[in-house]
């Protein structure tokens, strides 16, 4: 479970709860089931005209796995760098069919791009080749990833439209009651104003921060992907391990770095 995601939404809405429970002891009139209905509901509907059903079910998907563990947010690229190495120095000793032996034994489907470049090297492709497919692959499967987020980012930003437009409807109806009851005016203002805020709300502490963590999740996947790209065009092209070494390593953090003769276990 990705506890930061969880905590945020707990404390974020706790806040504002707590700010209601300062303001006032009424806490009930900030409950209005026909705002919560139109705020919550209408920006799917409409994007439902702007996008494919199975793309806004997508993104509901996409929402909830944000209090999921993330594996590519976990992932050290310093021991990303250490398997390369070591596979560099198999590949030394033993060619090929060592390296096939010992990749497709530790890499399972759950790291489908990185078996697949594992089976592009040991098929003979060329680094190019290697570097030419795998790019195409990765840049795919980012944009794949972008639908959802543009869909929750969308829905962000529609949210406090339909907001504003439940405080026109609470005005209207207001004003089309004044000459009736005068003294109701506070009232049906207060009522008005909380579809506007049930909008600014959920927009800023659901869609928007969900939209965000998405997008910063498909960054690290990306990154990753590109770095075993490149680790994987060095195997085809049958580069030294110190070689790989000293390529990975610029992709990264000085304090991430992978030495050989530090940290390689013999």
């Amino acid at each position: 479970m990705s506890k930061s995601s969880l905590v945020g939404l707990i404390i974020g809405w706790g806040i504002v709860f707590t700010s209601i429970r300062l303001a006032t002891d009424n806490v009930l009139m900030f409950w209005d089931l026909n705002s919560f209905i139109l705020v919550l509901i209408g920006p799917y509907f409409a994007m439902l005209i702007a996008y494919d059903a199975s793309d806004v079910h997508l993104a509901n998907k996409k929402w909830l796995s944000i209090f999921r563990l993330y594996k590519d947010s976990t992932i050290s690229y310093k021991d990303e760098v250490g398997r390369f190495v070591r596979w560099a120095y198999i590949t030394q000793k033993n060619g090929l069919q060592g390296l096939e032996n010992d990749a497709l034994s530790t890499v399972g489907d759950d790291d489908p791009f990185l078996k697949y470049g594992i089976e592009l090297v040991i098929s003979g492709y060329t680094g190019n080749e290697v570097r030419e497919i795998l790019k195409e692959s990765a840049f795919s499967s980012y944009q794949r990833s972008s639908k959802p987020i543009e869909v929750l980012n969308n829905i962000g930003s529609n949210a406090p439209a339909f907001g504003m437009a439940g405080t026109l409807i609470g005005l209207v109806v207001m004003l089309g009651n004044m000459g009736a009851d005068p003294e109701s005016i506070g009232t049906g203002m207060a009522v008005a104003l909380i579809t506007t805020f049930y909008g600014v709300m959920s927009a800023r502490l659901i869609y928007l921060p969900a939209g965000t963590k998405l997008t910063t999740r498909s960054d690290d996947t990306l990154f990753r992907n590109l770095l075993i790209t490149e680790s994987l065009v060095l195997l085809a092209e049958r580069k030294s391990p110190r070689y790989i070494q000293d390529k990975l390593n610029a992709f990264l953090d000085p304090s991430q770095h992978f030495l050989i003769d530090r940290d390689m276990q013999r």
